[in-house]
């Protein structure tokens, strides 16, 4: 599935679970984002790869840094392991145990 149709689907999947779009960073009941597709490199006004903010959220790069430590984001070349280490965004996210 090419990034747009994916993106297209995903939002698709947060309405069918109530999601509805208002204010920026408000709750919501799902939130699911592209966060990177093979590596490409994109900007467009539907989608941003890799996502734009992820590298700093602590609750992204935590989770991807324990299936995919040496994951390594598209722009930075910087791996998945090293970003968690120094996310500063939900700093306090822990993994379930």
């Amino acid at each position: 599935m090419d990034p747009d149709a994916m993106i297209r689907r995903l939002l698709e999947i947060e309405t069918r679970f109530g999601r509805s779009r208002g204010a920026r960073n408000a709750d919501r009941t799902l939130d699911l984002d592209l966060i990177d597709h093979g590596g490409r490199v994109m900007d467009t006004p539907d989608l941003t790869l890799p996502h734009p903010r992820a590298h700093d959220r602590r609750f992204v790069m935590g989770p991807l840094a324990e299936i995919a430590p040496d994951w390594r984001h598209p722009r930075s070349g910087r791996t998945a392991s090293s970003l968690a280490a120094e996310a500063a965004v939900g700093r306090d996210a822990r993994p379930a145990t």
